[in-house]
């Protein structure tokens, strides 16, 4: 029996459906979610959303969040979520640069905290983009869409 998945930013609803699992970067590291899991709520950090539906699987970049497992019910709050398909790789590495340069100016600790999470949110779009080219990625924005109901 698949879960409905809710993933909404301040921006927009990134994705409303059935899945079958996903895998999520919790602050503790990568959580699995299967239907029936016990009841959840944490933060996410930056990192890769793997979401998998009827075998195929797909791959976003989130710069950090909230979750909350409830029933067959997940809803990823999420500061920002993009698809492989919406990432420009290019784009992407320069912000790794411009980070790394950032830190190695070693300005004030606000500064060099700012810095490194830039830093680490650029790391996660490369990453996605790159598994993008790597494996038949279909968007998660292509999948099959259900209501919440």
């Amino acid at each position: 029996m698949p879960m409905q998945l809710q993933i909404i930013t301040a921006e927009r609803e990134v994705f409303s459906g059935t899945v079958d699992a996903l895998v999520a970067p919790g602050i503790a590291g990568q959580l699995g979610i299967l239907p029936s899991h016990a009841p959840l709520m944490t933060v996410l950090d930056p990192g890769e959303l793997m979401v998998r539906s009827e075998g195929e699987e797909s791959f976003l970049a989130l710069s950090g969040g909230y979750m909350e497992v409830l029933g067959n019910r997940v809803t990823i709050l999420a500061d920002a979520a993009e698809d492989v398909d919406e990432i420009d790789e290019e784009r992407a590495q320069m912000a790794v640069e411009e980070a790394r340069q950032r830190i190695a100016s070693r300005g004030s600790d606000v500064e060099l905290e700012q810095a490194v999470a830039s830093l680490r949110r650029a790391q996660v779009r490369v990453t996605v983009s790159r598994r993008r080219r790597a494996s038949a990625h279909r968007p998660i924005s292509q999948r099959r869409q259900g209501g919440m109901g």
